[in-house]
């Protein structure tokens, strides 16, 4: 995972506890903390409302309860899911929101703190733990995003996971430098997104498989614009009776991804590319590498042995910072 080191002063900075993750700002005028605080939580609140699969009252889970019916979208929910449809064609669909039944099939049915609660149970181990089928396809989704209008097919389940957080990050960091100014620093979990003037240096990230590790980084790295995103199998992962599960999954199997990669870190233009970027590396395994380089994307690739491999730009963890 990614998280940002401390350019400022540790009164610039806010960590707060959302959603089985550390939600990250840091702003570059400490006058701007305290209004910069409120534009994240109007944001983190507003998605959560509209985009949660976990909440019955959401936006989303409202339209799922009426499938096959034409439903009128708000505009966070109408853009979450124009960018979310985006990323899927993208990627191959290898980044898919219809992967939802698949996901649930895995134990992955609530939030992930109560998943893992539930797996350390011995009376529940391997509950929910049987492979689901392929997803039904994200073109199966009729979205209409100029009239803001979706109708979800019968049968067809919705998982914005993948997309809305760090699409969050991204609309987070934009918000307040547009209504605040100054440099500013998003980090929800892995997924981070800057916006406004950069500190000296850039904005100091460092790279490890869990965004809470404060050793085993493999290295820190900085960026100026845009957005980083690690996606892992070491973080969201629970044990069941047939082994460990974990939340990324092949679109095409409704299976994780066979064990190449541990960690994916990938550099792109918004923190929601990155993030579609890197998860859609683990999914493709030993075709990741030639993916990237065709997407001309940065990126740092760690095996499940723990051996690096930078490319398309990516610093080489072994040479200087």
């Amino acid at each position: 995972m990614t998280t940002a080191t401390r350019p400022f002063a540790a009164t610039d900075r806010v960590d707060l506890e959302i959603w089985s993750t550390t939600a990250t700002l840091i702003v570059s005028d400490p006058g701007l903390r305290e209004p910069a605080r409120t534009e994240l939580l109007d944001v983190l609140t507003e998605v959560d409302a509209t985009c949660s699969r976990f909440r019955p009252d959401s936006e989303i889970s409202r339209i799922l309860a009426r499938p096959g019916r034409p439903a009128q979208l708000s505009p966070m929910l109408n853009a979450v899911l124009a960018q979310t449809l985006r990323v899927a064609a993208a990627t191959g669909y290898l980044v898919d929101p219809t992967v939802a039944a698949a996901v649930i099939a895995l134990g992955y049915d609530r939030d992930i703190a109560d998943v893992i609660d539930r797996a350390r149970a011995v009376d529940l181990l391997g509950a929910g733990a049987e492979p689901g089928s392929s997803a039904p396809g994200a073109w199966r989704l009729d979205h209409d995003p100029e009239v803001a209008r979706l109708t979800v097919p019968p049968g067809v389940g919705i998982d914005l996971g993948a997309t809305a957080k760090s699409y969050a990050a991204d609309e987070a960091a934009s918000r307040i430098a547009s209504r605040l100014g100054g440099g500013v620093l998003v980090g929800l979990g892995g997924d981070i997104a800057v916006a406004g003037p950069a500190p000296a240096g850039g904005w100091r990230i460092a790279v490890a498989d869990d965004h809470r590790a404060t050793v085993a980084q493999h290295q820190t790295v900085s960026i100026t614009s845009g957005g980083l995103a690690t996606s892992s199998t070491a973080t969201r992962r629970w044990s069941t009776a047939t082994g460990w599960r974990h939340h990324i999954i092949d679109p095409r199997t409704g299976r994780n991804p066979a064990p190449r990669w541990r960690t994916v870190s990938v550099a792109a233009a918004t923190c929601l590319d990155a993030n579609a970027a890197a998860t859609a590396a683990i999914v493709l395994g030993d075709a990741a590498p030639d993916w990237l380089a065709g997407q001309g994307l940065p990126a740092l690739l760690i095996d499940v042995d723990g051996s690096a491999h930078p490319m398309a730009g990516w610093p080489d963890p072994a040479g200087t910072r």
